[in-house]
Protein backbone atom coordinates (compact mmCIF):
# COMPACT_ATOMS: atom_id res chain seq x y z
CA UNK A 1 0.00 0.00 0.00
CA UNK A 2 1.23 3.35 -1.03
CA UNK A 3 1.37 6.11 1.59
CA UNK A 4 1.65 9.37 -0.86
CA UNK A 5 -0.71 11.89 -0.96
CA UNK A 6 -2.07 13.54 -3.95
CA UNK A 7 -3.32 16.59 -5.04
CA UNK A 8 -6.95 17.61 -6.48
CA UNK A 9 -5.10 18.90 -9.77
CA UNK A 10 -3.59 15.30 -9.83
CA UNK A 11 -6.35 12.96 -9.41
CA UNK A 12 -8.18 15.14 -12.25
CA UNK A 13 -5.33 15.29 -14.40
CA UNK A 14 -4.62 11.35 -13.97
CA UNK A 15 -8.59 10.66 -15.14
CA UNK A 16 -7.64 12.89 -18.11
CA UNK A 17 -4.34 10.83 -18.95
CA UNK A 18 -6.47 7.65 -18.72
CA UNK A 19 -8.51 8.63 -21.17
CA UNK A 20 -6.42 9.99 -22.96
CA UNK A 21 -4.38 6.79 -22.73
CA UNK A 22 -7.62 5.02 -24.03
CA UNK A 23 -7.27 6.35 -27.77
CA UNK A 24 -3.72 4.58 -28.80
CA UNK A 25 -3.69 1.19 -30.39
CA UNK A 26 -3.10 -1.96 -28.94
CA UNK A 27 -0.56 -4.08 -29.57
CA UNK A 28 3.50 -4.05 -28.81
CA UNK A 29 3.11 -1.22 -26.48
CA UNK A 30 0.65 -0.61 -23.48
CA UNK A 31 -1.58 2.23 -23.76
CA UNK A 32 -0.26 5.32 -21.99
CA UNK A 33 -1.37 8.59 -21.46
CA UNK A 34 0.75 11.77 -20.03
CA UNK A 35 -0.69 15.60 -18.48
CA UNK A 36 1.71 17.99 -17.66
CA UNK A 37 0.87 20.47 -14.51
CA UNK A 38 2.06 23.70 -13.27
CA UNK A 39 2.86 24.36 -9.88
CA UNK A 40 -0.95 25.66 -10.08
CA UNK A 41 -2.33 22.69 -10.97
CA UNK A 42 -3.07 23.99 -14.59
CA UNK A 43 -2.53 21.63 -17.53
CA UNK A 44 0.72 23.19 -19.61
CA UNK A 45 0.33 19.91 -22.07
CA UNK A 46 -0.51 16.92 -22.74
CA UNK A 47 0.11 13.46 -24.73
CA UNK A 48 -0.57 9.96 -25.32
CA UNK A 49 1.41 6.71 -26.62
CA UNK A 50 -0.10 6.38 -30.83
CA UNK A 51 1.56 2.84 -31.51
CA UNK A 52 5.21 0.97 -32.03
CA UNK A 53 7.34 3.46 -33.25
CA UNK A 54 5.63 6.48 -32.34
CA UNK A 55 6.72 8.74 -29.52
CA UNK A 56 5.74 7.63 -26.57
CA UNK A 57 3.28 9.50 -24.12
CA UNK A 58 5.64 11.34 -21.98
CA UNK A 59 7.86 12.55 -25.06
CA UNK A 60 4.29 13.51 -26.83
CA UNK A 61 3.48 15.76 -24.02
CA UNK A 62 6.93 17.25 -23.94
CA UNK A 63 6.98 17.70 -27.73
CA UNK A 64 3.62 19.01 -27.23
CA UNK A 65 4.61 21.42 -24.75
CA UNK A 66 7.61 22.91 -26.92
CA UNK A 67 5.53 23.66 -29.37
CA UNK A 68 3.43 26.10 -27.37
CA UNK A 69 6.62 27.43 -25.70
CA UNK A 70 5.61 26.05 -22.20
CA UNK A 71 7.74 26.43 -19.50
CA UNK A 72 8.01 22.75 -17.66
CA UNK A 73 11.13 23.55 -15.40
CA UNK A 74 10.04 22.10 -11.91
CA UNK A 75 6.22 21.30 -13.64
CA UNK A 76 4.69 17.50 -12.81
CA UNK A 77 3.58 15.02 -15.12
CA UNK A 78 0.71 13.24 -14.51
CA UNK A 79 1.64 9.47 -16.01
CA UNK A 80 -0.63 6.31 -16.40
CA UNK A 81 2.38 4.24 -16.26
CA UNK A 82 5.79 4.19 -15.11
CA UNK A 83 7.96 5.72 -17.27
CA UNK A 84 10.63 4.19 -19.51
CA UNK A 85 14.15 3.76 -18.41
CA UNK A 86 15.29 2.05 -22.18
CA UNK A 87 16.07 2.37 -25.53
CA UNK A 88 14.45 0.47 -27.84
CA UNK A 89 12.41 2.49 -31.32
CA UNK A 90 12.60 5.18 -29.28
CA UNK A 91 14.59 6.78 -26.64
CA UNK A 92 14.20 6.16 -23.11
CA UNK A 93 10.95 8.32 -21.28
CA UNK A 94 12.66 8.96 -17.86
CA UNK A 95 15.81 10.51 -19.92
CA UNK A 96 13.76 12.93 -21.79
CA UNK A 97 12.23 14.08 -18.30
CA UNK A 98 15.24 14.64 -16.74
CA UNK A 99 16.46 16.96 -19.58
CA UNK A 100 13.36 18.67 -19.87
CA UNK A 101 13.69 19.66 -16.04
CA UNK A 102 10.42 18.18 -14.50
CA UNK A 103 9.90 18.52 -10.71
CA UNK A 104 7.97 15.77 -9.92
CA UNK A 105 5.94 12.66 -11.77
CA UNK A 106 3.44 10.84 -10.13
CA UNK A 107 2.60 7.37 -12.34
CA UNK A 108 -0.20 5.09 -11.93
CA UNK A 109 1.40 1.46 -12.26
CA UNK A 110 4.87 -0.23 -12.38
CA UNK A 111 6.26 -1.48 -15.48
CA UNK A 112 7.99 -4.63 -14.81
CA UNK A 113 8.73 -5.42 -17.85
CA UNK A 114 12.64 -6.75 -17.81
CA UNK A 115 13.22 -4.03 -20.93
CA UNK A 116 11.86 -0.78 -19.92
CA UNK A 117 11.73 -1.64 -15.71
CA UNK A 118 13.86 1.05 -13.59
CA UNK A 119 12.34 4.41 -14.06
CA UNK A 120 11.15 5.58 -11.06
CA UNK A 121 14.49 4.67 -9.91
CA UNK A 122 16.92 6.91 -12.53
CA UNK A 123 14.04 9.67 -11.94
CA UNK A 124 14.31 9.42 -8.21
CA UNK A 125 18.11 9.69 -8.49
CA UNK A 126 18.32 12.44 -10.42
CA UNK A 127 16.75 14.11 -7.68
CA UNK A 128 12.68 14.53 -9.18
CA UNK A 129 10.18 13.61 -6.67
CA UNK A 130 8.63 10.24 -7.53
CA UNK A 131 5.19 8.94 -6.38
CA UNK A 132 2.97 6.40 -7.50
CA UNK A 133 -0.28 4.14 -6.95
CA UNK A 134 -3.37 7.18 -8.10
CA UNK A 135 -5.10 5.62 -10.53
CA UNK A 136 -3.38 1.96 -10.03
CA UNK A 137 -6.23 0.22 -11.03
CA UNK A 138 -7.93 1.26 -13.59
CA UNK A 139 -4.28 1.64 -15.59
CA UNK A 140 -3.86 -1.39 -14.89
CA UNK A 141 -7.32 -3.05 -15.97
CA UNK A 142 -5.97 -1.21 -19.61
CA UNK A 143 -3.38 -2.83 -20.42
CA UNK A 144 -4.60 -6.23 -18.41
CA UNK A 145 -3.90 -8.25 -21.74
CA UNK A 146 -1.03 -6.69 -22.37
CA UNK A 147 0.76 -7.03 -19.15
CA UNK A 148 -0.19 -10.53 -18.89
CA UNK A 149 1.52 -10.97 -22.79
CA UNK A 150 4.58 -9.74 -21.55
CA UNK A 151 4.37 -11.84 -18.33
CA UNK A 152 4.14 -14.89 -20.61
CA UNK A 153 6.92 -14.02 -22.75
CA UNK A 154 5.17 -13.84 -25.63
CA UNK A 155 3.51 -11.29 -28.65
CA UNK A 156 0.74 -9.69 -27.90
CA UNK A 157 -2.11 -11.43 -30.07
CA UNK A 158 -4.89 -10.14 -32.29
CA UNK A 159 -7.28 -12.44 -33.93
CA UNK A 160 -8.53 -11.11 -37.07
CA UNK A 161 -11.86 -12.92 -38.30
CA UNK A 162 -13.65 -11.19 -41.67
CA UNK A 163 -17.42 -13.24 -41.72
CA UNK A 164 -21.11 -13.21 -42.68
CA UNK A 165 -23.93 -12.41 -40.15
CA UNK A 166 -23.98 -16.23 -39.01
CA UNK A 167 -20.07 -16.40 -38.38
CA UNK A 168 -19.52 -17.77 -41.62
CA UNK A 169 -15.80 -17.11 -43.23
CA UNK A 170 -16.71 -19.43 -46.83
CA UNK A 171 -19.78 -20.53 -48.60
CA UNK A 172 -20.45 -24.13 -49.18
CA UNK A 173 -18.49 -24.26 -51.84
CA UNK A 174 -15.20 -23.24 -50.53
CA UNK A 175 -15.37 -19.74 -51.93
CA UNK A 176 -14.53 -16.54 -49.34
CA UNK A 177 -12.97 -13.65 -51.72
CA UNK A 178 -14.55 -11.87 -50.82
CA UNK A 179 -17.32 -11.47 -48.04
CA UNK A 180 -16.47 -8.25 -46.81
CA UNK A 181 -15.97 -5.47 -48.85
CA UNK A 182 -12.89 -2.58 -49.59
CA UNK A 183 -13.45 -0.70 -47.00
CA UNK A 184 -12.92 -3.42 -44.71
CA UNK A 185 -10.29 -4.87 -46.02
CA UNK A 186 -8.17 -2.03 -46.37
CA UNK A 187 -8.86 -1.61 -42.59
CA UNK A 188 -7.55 -5.19 -41.99
CA UNK A 189 -4.08 -4.39 -44.00
CA UNK A 190 -3.60 -1.10 -41.57
CA UNK A 191 -3.33 -3.44 -38.60
CA UNK A 192 -1.07 -5.63 -41.04
CA UNK A 193 1.24 -2.73 -41.34
CA UNK A 194 1.41 -2.23 -37.50
CA UNK A 195 2.29 -5.67 -36.45
CA UNK A 196 5.58 -7.26 -36.14
CA UNK A 197 4.15 -10.93 -37.71
CA UNK A 198 1.31 -12.01 -39.29
CA UNK A 199 0.53 -15.86 -38.92
CA UNK A 200 -1.83 -18.61 -41.03
CA UNK A 201 -1.85 -22.34 -40.79
CA UNK A 202 -0.14 -24.68 -43.56
CA UNK A 203 -3.93 -25.06 -44.71
CA UNK A 204 -4.26 -21.46 -45.45
CA UNK A 205 -0.81 -20.87 -47.30
CA UNK A 206 -2.18 -24.04 -49.51
CA UNK A 207 -5.59 -23.32 -50.02
CA UNK A 208 -5.55 -19.36 -50.51
CA UNK A 209 -1.84 -18.83 -51.22
CA UNK A 210 -1.76 -15.66 -49.78
CA UNK A 211 1.29 -12.91 -49.71
CA UNK A 212 0.58 -11.99 -46.51
CA UNK A 213 2.09 -8.48 -47.36
CA UNK A 214 1.09 -5.50 -46.29
CA UNK A 215 -0.27 -2.75 -48.43
CA UNK A 216 -1.18 0.96 -48.97
CA UNK A 217 -4.70 1.69 -50.01
CA UNK A 218 -3.56 1.79 -53.53
CA UNK A 219 -2.37 -1.72 -53.41
CA UNK A 220 1.53 -1.15 -53.51
CA UNK A 221 3.68 -2.55 -50.45
CA UNK A 222 3.92 -0.73 -47.36
CA UNK A 223 7.45 0.42 -46.48
CA UNK A 224 7.14 -1.48 -43.56
CA UNK A 225 6.56 -5.70 -43.79
CA UNK A 226 5.61 -7.92 -40.97
CA UNK A 227 7.45 -11.43 -40.79
CA UNK A 228 5.46 -13.62 -42.73
CA UNK A 229 4.69 -17.05 -41.06
CA UNK A 230 3.32 -20.19 -41.77
CA UNK A 231 2.68 -22.77 -38.82
CA UNK A 232 2.19 -26.67 -39.33
CA UNK A 233 4.02 -29.64 -40.71
CA UNK A 234 2.80 -29.64 -44.14
CA UNK A 235 5.68 -28.32 -46.31
CA UNK A 236 4.81 -25.04 -48.48
CA UNK A 237 6.11 -25.14 -52.07
CA UNK A 238 9.08 -23.17 -52.92
CA UNK A 239 6.89 -20.97 -55.75
CA UNK A 240 3.69 -19.94 -52.87
CA UNK A 241 3.54 -16.32 -52.45
CA UNK A 242 3.98 -15.90 -48.76
CA UNK A 243 7.76 -16.77 -49.34
CA UNK A 244 8.36 -13.88 -50.97
CA UNK A 245 11.99 -12.65 -52.02
CA UNK A 246 12.48 -10.82 -48.82
CA UNK A 247 13.59 -13.37 -46.56
CA UNK A 248 10.85 -12.49 -43.95
CA UNK A 249 9.52 -15.67 -44.33
CA UNK A 250 9.45 -18.75 -41.70
CA UNK A 251 7.83 -22.13 -41.24
CA UNK A 252 7.18 -23.54 -37.96
CA UNK A 253 6.88 -27.23 -37.50
CA UNK A 254 4.04 -27.52 -34.37
CA UNK A 255 0.64 -26.79 -33.90
CA UNK A 256 0.89 -25.94 -30.72
CA UNK A 257 -0.01 -22.08 -30.34
CA UNK A 258 1.93 -21.37 -26.60
CA UNK A 259 5.05 -23.14 -29.04
CA UNK A 260 4.79 -20.71 -31.89
CA UNK A 261 4.03 -18.07 -29.97
CA UNK A 262 7.41 -18.74 -27.47
CA UNK A 263 9.68 -18.82 -30.77
CA UNK A 264 8.45 -15.91 -32.55
CA UNK A 265 8.80 -13.84 -29.05
CA UNK A 266 12.35 -15.21 -29.45
CA UNK A 267 12.69 -13.65 -32.87
CA UNK A 268 11.63 -10.17 -31.47
CA UNK A 269 7.70 -10.75 -32.46
CA UNK A 270 6.17 -8.41 -29.73
CA UNK A 271 2.51 -7.92 -32.12
CA UNK A 272 1.40 -10.94 -33.86
CA UNK A 273 -1.45 -11.07 -36.11
CA UNK A 274 -3.11 -14.53 -36.45
CA UNK A 275 -5.61 -14.62 -40.03
CA UNK A 276 -5.55 -18.31 -40.51
CA UNK A 277 -8.45 -19.99 -41.28
CA UNK A 278 -11.48 -21.45 -38.32
CA UNK A 279 -8.98 -24.65 -36.96
CA UNK A 280 -5.99 -21.82 -36.61
CA UNK A 281 -8.03 -19.48 -34.65
CA UNK A 282 -9.64 -21.42 -32.41
CA UNK A 283 -6.45 -23.32 -31.09
CA UNK A 284 -5.79 -19.83 -30.20
CA UNK A 285 -8.81 -19.45 -28.42
CA UNK A 286 -8.44 -22.20 -26.89
CA UNK A 287 -4.83 -21.67 -25.31
CA UNK A 288 -6.47 -18.42 -24.19
CA UNK A 289 -3.60 -16.84 -26.32
CA UNK A 290 -6.11 -14.22 -27.92
CA UNK A 291 -5.50 -10.78 -26.45
CA UNK A 292 -7.41 -8.39 -28.88
CA UNK A 293 -10.39 -10.07 -31.18
CA UNK A 294 -11.32 -7.63 -34.46
CA UNK A 295 -14.26 -9.01 -36.42
CA UNK A 296 -15.50 -7.57 -40.04
CA UNK A 297 -18.76 -8.55 -40.03
CA UNK A 298 -20.68 -8.40 -43.56
CA UNK A 299 -24.33 -8.16 -44.23
CA UNK A 300 -24.87 -11.45 -46.03
CA UNK A 301 -26.19 -14.50 -44.25
CA UNK A 302 -24.37 -17.92 -45.73
CA UNK A 303 -26.51 -20.25 -43.65
CA UNK A 304 -23.91 -23.24 -44.66
CA UNK A 305 -19.83 -23.23 -45.25
CA UNK A 306 -16.89 -22.61 -42.97
CA UNK A 307 -17.76 -21.56 -39.36
CA UNK A 308 -14.81 -18.93 -38.57
CA UNK A 309 -14.57 -21.18 -35.28
CA UNK A 310 -14.84 -24.79 -33.88
CA UNK A 311 -14.34 -26.64 -31.06
CA UNK A 312 -14.02 -24.48 -28.30
CA UNK A 313 -14.68 -27.10 -25.79
CA UNK A 314 -17.74 -25.37 -25.33
CA UNK A 315 -20.05 -27.85 -23.38
CA UNK A 316 -22.91 -25.50 -21.81
CA UNK A 317 -23.30 -21.75 -22.06
CA UNK A 318 -21.43 -21.30 -18.42
CA UNK A 319 -18.17 -22.86 -19.68
CA UNK A 320 -18.35 -19.74 -22.70
CA UNK A 321 -15.37 -17.39 -22.37
CA UNK A 322 -16.32 -13.78 -21.76
CA UNK A 323 -15.56 -10.96 -24.30
CA UNK A 324 -15.92 -7.21 -23.78
CA UNK A 325 -16.47 -4.28 -26.03
CA UNK A 326 -12.79 -2.57 -25.85
CA UNK A 327 -13.62 0.84 -26.83
CA UNK A 328 -9.54 2.23 -27.14
CA UNK A 329 -8.21 3.15 -30.57
CA UNK A 330 -11.18 4.17 -32.56
CA UNK A 331 -14.02 2.57 -30.79
CA UNK A 332 -15.36 -1.27 -30.35
CA UNK A 333 -17.89 -0.79 -33.54
CA UNK A 334 -16.68 0.60 -36.30
CA UNK A 335 -18.78 1.33 -39.84
CA UNK A 336 -16.15 0.59 -42.72
CA UNK A 337 -18.71 0.83 -45.83
CA UNK A 338 -21.25 -1.66 -45.64
CA UNK A 339 -19.42 -3.41 -43.41
CA UNK A 340 -18.97 -3.53 -39.08
CA UNK A 341 -16.03 -3.94 -37.58
CA UNK A 342 -16.20 -5.16 -34.21
CA UNK A 343 -13.23 -5.01 -31.34
CA UNK A 344 -13.23 -6.85 -28.46
CA UNK A 345 -10.63 -8.51 -25.24
CA UNK A 346 -11.17 -10.97 -22.85
CA UNK A 347 -12.91 -10.02 -19.42
CA UNK A 348 -9.54 -9.44 -17.45
CA UNK A 349 -9.47 -10.47 -13.30
CA UNK A 350 -10.22 -8.19 -10.87
CA UNK A 351 -7.45 -5.90 -9.71
CA UNK A 352 -6.67 -4.54 -6.15
CA UNK A 353 -8.21 -1.27 -4.80
CA UNK A 354 -7.11 1.65 -7.49
CA UNK A 355 -4.95 3.24 -4.54
CA UNK A 356 -2.60 0.00 -3.97
CA UNK A 357 0.83 1.08 -5.59
CA UNK A 358 1.40 -0.57 -8.99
Amino acid sequence: MGTETFTPGEVSAMDQALDLASRGVRGANPLVGAVILDADGATLATGYHRGAGTPHAEADALANARATHAVVTGATMVVTLEPCNHTGRTGPCSRAIIDAGLGRVVFAAADTTDAAAGGAAALRAAGIEVASGLGAGAAMELNARWALAADQRRPFVTLKIASSLDGRIAAEDGTSQWITGAQARQDGQAIRSRVDAILVGTGTALADNPRLTARTPDGAEAERQPLRVVVGRRPVPADAAVRGRDGRFVQLDTHDPAVAAADLFGRGVRHLLVEGGSTLASAFLRAGLVDELVVYTAPLLLGAGLGSVTGLGVATLSDAPRWRWDTAGGGAVMHLGADLRLRLEPVPPPFDDETKDG
